[in-house]
């Protein structure tokens, strides 16, 4: 058994979208005492019943798992207790008795299809692929930014602010004495998203996996609002809601007519910021999804996206072009638009998007 690093395997969990917090961790580390955790298979029940709270968790945690112990230990062949945990393959004629029959022997893999898969450029995955990687996406499109709440909550012990209503409260049960004290700390809500998708034709080897991200975001979270965009904007949040994905992505299609068509940033955005400025709202963080192409007047651009900017909490642009180390902003719309962009990202791969996930989750 590897050195047992569970923040390490913690942070895999949370990459793949499971809830893995302080609290998560110290259940996990009580489940390990009551078990041999020399033994691989006890070991990894008892992380797997204390770390995972929902059906949908159970996969994320096989994978964290098989990845965490390949990057564990130093050579995971020469163990047999890894021969017992990581998935095997057969490898036929493989010396010995049995290997001489011809009679497949079973050898542990040495490497995760996630791991890949996490890399893999969308423009180059086989149907199959896509078809993992979309399970993948649905994770990451739960994680999000949140924000301090003015509506205090309580918390437990000391933490906190003194609560005078509710130990006033209390007081009545012991004839006006303050004997429990009672605290609050401020609370936390989850910040608005607005995720827009360019869905021109130069986008269309990554604008459906994109999609997908933004209908799994639209029904995991309340406060998401989606567009697309080409030659004109469309506003994409009604069609996209519920838990079909395969229908709300039929129902998106059908409602973007541009789909694979010219682009036209600038007036998509002056759509957005003058009959759609309420939901941007001060509080929202902006999300755009393009390669930057654009047939439109850049200075329509600077300008809308400087307006973007000044009532946006954060804006965040992802191009999928940027992946190439040889990328540079060349292209007018892109050029127009970088100086008002706060963070600057690439959205070719599920890697691309984690790193997304990651900074939402940072935004408070």
């Amino acid at each position: 058994m590897p050195r047992l690093d569970l923040g390490g395997l913690a942070a895999r969990l949370r990459a793949r979208g499971v809830h893995t917090g302080l609290g998560e961790l110290l259940v996990a580390h009580r489940a390990l005492a009551a078990v041999d955790a020399a033994d691989v298979r006890q070991a990894r029940a008892a992380l797997r019943a204390a770390l995972c709270s929902r059906r949908e968790d159970l996969e994320a945690f096989d994978e964290a798992w098989e990845a965490w112990l390949d990057a564990a230990r130093p050579s995971p062949l020469a163990d047999p207790a890894v021969q017992t945990a990581l998935p095997h393959v057969a490898i036929p004629g493989d010396g010995g008795a049995e290997g001489a029959a011809g009679t497949p022997v079973p050898r542990p893999a040495a490497w995760s299809e996630v791991e890949l898969l996490r890399e893999r450029d969308f423009a180059q995955m086989s149907d199959a692929e896509r078809t993992a990687a979309m399970r993948l996406l649905s994770r990451l499109a739960r994680r999000g930014p949140t924000r301090r709440s003015r509506r205090p909550r309580p918390s437990r012990g000391r933490s906190g602010r003194p609560d005078q209503r509710r130990t006033m409260r209390a007081a009545l049960r012991h004839g006006g004495e303050p004997l429990e004290r009672r605290w609050h700390a401020p609370g936390v809500q989850e910040r608005p998203v607005v995720l827009i998708l360019d869905v021109s034709g130069s986008m269309a080897p990554y604008a459906r996996m994109l999609l997908h991200y933004v209908q799994a975001a639209v029904a995991a979270r309340r406060r998401v609002e989606a567009y697309a965009f080409g030659t004109r904007l469309t506003r994409l949040t009604r069609e996209l809601s519920g838990r079909d994905a395969g229908r709300a992505l039929a129902r998106a299609s059908a409602a973007a007519e541009d789909w694979s068509g010219g682009t036209r940033i600038g007036e998509a955005l002056a759509e957005l910021n003058r009959v759609h400025g309420r939901r941007v709202g001060r509080n929202a963080v902006v999300v755009i999804l393009s390669d930057g192409w654009d047939r439109g007047d850049p200075g329509l651009v600077t300008a809308e996206m400087a307006r973007l900017s000044r009532t946006a909490h954060r804006l965040v642009w992802l191009n999928p072009l940027k992946a190439d180390p040889r990328y540079e902003p060349l292209a007018r719309g892109m050029a127009a638009a970088l100086p008002h962009v706060d963070h600057f990202l690439s959205g070719h791969s599920v890697a691309s998007l984690e790193e997304l996930a990651d900074l939402l989750e940072g935004e408070m």
